[in-house]
This record gives C-alpha cells, structure tokens and sequence, in this order.
C-alpha cells in the first residue's frame, strides 16, 4: 500500500482524476487528489490554460504543496499532464518520494532525482505538448542521473488518451496503460 498524490491536468479535477484514483484506491493504495484550481474543471483545454494563467503557476504549485504537507515523506507524486509537471516540480522538495509517476507528460528536473527514483512515464507517441526530440532528450538525462525509468510511449494517439470524457480517448491505451501502473505502485 502506498500513499499516492494524484494532480490533475491543465482542465482541472475532471472526473477522470476521480475514476483514476478509485482504481489506485481498489488496489489498496491511500490516493489524494488535491484541486489546485478550487474552481469546477473547464470544458476545453483554452478555457483551461486561461484559467491557469489567471491562477498562475507558483499559486498551483503552493496549494500543491499545501497537499503535501501531511503525507507522508515516502509518498508518491503522480500527475497527469499538467499534474505531471507538478509532480516533477515538487520533486525537489521531496527527496524521499517512493515514485515519480507521470501522465501524459514529463515532470522532474534530472538534477533532482536521486539515484534509483522510481520514475515511469505514459505519453501519447507524438505528443503534441511534449516534442519527441524533448522527450529524448529528458528521457536520457533522467537515465544519465541514474533514475530507474520506464517509458511507455502510445503512438498515434491523443494527449489525454486515458479521459473518457475527450474525443481523444483510446480504450485499448487506457486498458493497457493501467495494468503498467498498478504494477509500478506494487512494487514500491
């Protein structure tokens, strides 16, 4: 069992943020899913990056932090999208973390990873938020400061292939997607 935090995209805390944290929950792990927006989630990607303009980056990363504060050293920071970024920025100041976990983007600087981080990464292959040379690029310097990655990369898909609630949704990258993860926190 493992404490998990969960962050949510860019949108805000969709249902599919809850759904994924039922099924980490029915696997035993204890799951937090802070909303770091505290306004209902946006209908449209625009109308969610106007809405974290307005909020602004370093109030997400505080209440994010402020999720944090009670859990537990060990706890893993898991995001999806923009949640992923915040999982990787917050890593940091969480040296102790049992995983980095991200969805639909990358997240942690290598500079910051201790050596033998757990860390694996699920990204729509290509990714239109996240270049393929970029990933690459990051995908060798984490692999440089010796974390333990695992990537998986879904081609031809969309950003947010896990939400049911988006056109780009793939049931079959969903299907094959959450075994990975499960698997991942299981061996924490």
């Amino acid at each position: 069992m493992r404490h998990v935090v969960l962050f949510h995209s860019v949108y805000g805390l969709r249902p599919a943020v809850r759904v994924a944290a039922d099924r980490l929950r029915a696997a035993g792990h204890q799951v937090s899913t802070p909303d770091l927006y505290g306004v209902p989630a946006t209908d449209t990607v625009e109308e969610g990056f106007a809405l974290l303009d307005k909020i602004g980056q370093e109030v997400v990363l505080d209440r994010a932090r402020d999720a944090l504060r009670d859990l537990p050293p060990e706890t893993v920071l898991a995001g999806f999208s923009m949640g992923a970024g915040v999982a990787g920025a917050l890593l940091a100041e969480r040296p102790d973390a049992a995983g980095l976990l991200l969805l639909h983007g990358t997240g942690g600087a290598p500079e910051t990873v201790r050596s033998g981080l757990p860390v694996q990464l699920h990204l729509a292959d290509p990714d239109p938020y996240d270049a393929p040379d970029e990933v690459d690029e990051w995908q060798q310097a984490m692999t440089d400061a010796d974390a333990d990655l695992t990537v998986f990369r879904y081609p031809g898909l969309g950003h947010l292939f896990t939400d049911p609630d988006l056109a780009e949704y793939s049931p079959d990258a969903t299907a094959a997607a959450w075994p990975r993860v499960l698997a991942f926190l299981a061996a924490r």
